[in-house]
């Protein structure tokens, strides 16, 4: 359909395809789901309506989003997964981040690979209409972020966002899970990198800590890292990347999923309190950044 369809359109009508989808999947299905776990929170009623929501959001809301993408997009042309992916066991998947498309792009490559993934989000998207709560009702981490100022006049913000994942951790200790992490916090910009300071060409410069205790409250239940690198082509135009991506322009992006053993002497150490273990730490994820910006660069 691309090639013959104007780009713009394309994009229209992934759009509002996609917005049906939601509204189905989220707005009739979940959503009463969501509000149901909401109001009666009796433990094996949340257990059975947990799974009803994980398989609608999985099964129904990317399984459907996968077959339009298909339909008005073409086949992905250019993602390489090296390594073996299985969906009844838990992986960390981390990955650079651009855009909002990011997060697409890695339902529809990890769907049928790894369980429904979650991410940490910033807390702010909870107040988004219908989206917002079905993501609360995945259990997805909202992380405060608090600024430097804010914990200089309180300094127990400090472990709000480490609290937030422990409650996480500890509700799926016990079931296969994909953790997703953009570990950089916020989506690459140049100006961002320049006024960051960031060591590399095409990334932001990684935060570890609350990586570092997530492998340490659930390290021993993954099978292992999905370092997910996502290098989105120019198209010679002003189009957002998410725009770009709905428009069906962003088909050869490439992707490349490189699944990897994770480190056993970083999984249960002290990041916050003990120096040693926290600068090997940092230096495992920095060595994980410095090739993935050599594999960017080479894709560019």
């Amino acid at each position: 359909m691309k090639r013959w369809l104007p780009a713009p359109v394309i994009g229209c009508l992934t759009f509002v395809t996609m917005f049906i989808v939601l509204m189905i999947w989220a707005g009739m299905l979940i959503l009463p789901a969501g509000i149901v776990k909401l109001l009666l929170p009796f433990p094996p009623l949340t257990r059975q309506l947990d799974r009803w929501i994980a398989w609608c959001a999985n099964h129904g809301w990317v399984g459907w989003n996968q077959r339009v993408f298909q339909v008005l997009h073409g086949r992905r042309e250019n993602c390489s997964i090296n390594g073996a992916l299985d969906p009844a066991r838990s992986w960390m998947i981390v990955s650079n981040h651009q855009s909002w498309s990011d997060i697409l792009i890695l339902f529809d490559v990890m769907y049928g690979r790894t369980p429904f993934p979650r991410f940490f989000l910033k807390r702010e998207l909870i107040w988004i209409p219908l989206v917002g709560f079905v993501c609360w009702a995945l259990d997805m981490p909202f992380m405060k972020r608090n600024s430097a100022a804010a914990i200089a006049k309180n300094p127990g913000l400090r472990n709000s966002d480490l609290e937030t994942t422990r409650q996480f951790c500890e509700k799926f200790k016990r079931r296969p899970i994909a953790v997703v992490n953009f570990l950089e916090g916020t989506r690459y910009t140049p100006e961002k990198a320049a006024a960051k300071g960031s060591p590399y060409r095409h990334l932001l410069r990684p935060k570890s800590g609350g990586f570092s205790f997530t492998l340490n409250a659930m390290g021993e239940q993954f099978a292992g890292l999905v370092d997910v690198t996502i290098v989105y082509r120019p198209t010679g135009n002003t189009r957002s990347k998410l725009w770009s991506w709905l428009c069906g322009e962003q088909n050869g992006a490439f992707v490349q999923v490189d699944v990897k053993p994770l480190p056993a002497e970083l999984l249960g150490g002290d990041y916050q309190d003990d120096a040693a273990f926290r600068e090997r730490f940092q230096d495992w994820v920095n060595g994980l950044w410095a090739d993935k910006d050599a594999l960017i660069a080479r894709q560019l």
